[in-house]
């Protein structure tokens, strides 16, 4: 360890505040086992966001210290400790700009959920596509609030947390899918698990055209985030479960190109079902991870009504 290291002069149980005319209180600790960590302490009215991000190395956690729940990054290995102590003060300064507490630990998971896609060569901030299909998403999940209220629309949106399907409801699944309105019509299917039936529910594949530009019409990302979020304000539980799937799919604010707009298109929805062209389990021995495309023209025959309310009559949802 460098005589640089915040840590150098730290014993387990001991804890140096990283400044001292900091907004808020970070410390250079240790964990019992001597790893290095960074603690951010909250009050006890502070809302735990949820899910932490997953590092290789790092820990990320909350514990009690002392009475108070705290925010906890730690490092597993070593070696990389110049590493971890760059991600700790880019964590600090970005929690830092809050102006109150449950807004700097929200600004915290949300760094170290950047560290995270960037650890995993995710790059910086979400790709194009990768926006595009957010939008989509959140399309969606504004006309399922409409329909079912912000609770079971919040719940509903499980994309974010690597489900196979983006939505699952009672009897009733919504694979989401984003694509510009000029491109080849086809949409492309990461898993084998996506368009797998579910026994006992009906299973619906949602294209929804989204065409992107430089100061363009629409709004960018920031601007659909935000229309999305105020859907669920009134509601303190629903809205604690939008910003966790908020935060799952890597959404950072601070990485959106201001100027980059969103306009939606045209919706279709088809209704996967015997005949409709996929590929699913039981695959040849061997073969796994199965990534392909669909041709729309093909899927024709399936289309069926992008209604909401009427899918929740005919599927008999209790919603």
């Amino acid at each position: 360890m460098t005589p640089e290291s915040p840590w150098e002069p730290i014993e387990p149980g001991v804890a140096h505040r990283v400044d001292k005319n900091g907004r808020h209180d970070f410390f250079w600790s240790r964990m019992p086992d001597r790893s290095p960590a960074l603690v951010l302490r909250l009050d006890n009215v502070i809302k735990p966001i949820q899910p932490l991000p997953k590092l290789r190395h790092v820990g990320a956690f909350y514990r009690v210290v002392e009475g108070r729940n705290c925010y906890c990054l730690t490092l597993n290995e070593r070696s990389h400790l110049d590493l971890f102590e760059t991600l700790c003060r880019d964590v600090v300064g970005a929690a830092e700009a809050a102006e109150d507490l449950q807004s700097a630990l929200q600004r915290a998971v949300r760094r170290t959920m950047r560290w995270h896609h960037l650890l995993r060569g995710g790059g910086l901030g979400l790709s194009i596509e990768e926006q595009r299909g957010l939008v989509g998403e959140l399309t969606l999940l504004r006309e399922l609030v409409a329909e079912i209220g912000p609770m079971a629309a919040a719940e509903a949106w499980r994309g974010p947390e690597e489900s196979a399907k983006d939505f699952e409801l009672p009897g009733l699944y919504i694979e989401c899918k984003a694509r510009r309105s000029a491109a080849h019509p086809k949409v492309r299917i990461s898993s084998e698990a996506q368009l797998m039936d579910i026994p006992g529910a009906r299973l619906f594949l949602r294209v929804q055209d989204v065409d992107t530009a430089l100061d363009g019409d629409g709004g960018n990302l920031v601007q659909h985030v935000e229309r999305t979020g105020t859907l669920f304000e009134n509601d303190f539980v629903a809205y604690d479960v939008w910003e966790q799937r908020l935060i799952g799919t890597g959404y950072d604010p601070e990485l959106v190109e201001e100027n980059r707009t969103w306009h939606l298109g045209a919706v279709r929805m088809f209704e996967v079902r015997d005949g409709f062209p996929r590929i699913v389990p039981p695959l040849p021995a061997g073969v796994e991870a199965v990534e392909y495309g669909i041709r729309l023209s093909d899927c024709a025959d399936f289309q069926a009504s992008g209604n909401l309310k009427q899918l929740f009559f005919e599927s008999k949802c209790n919603v």
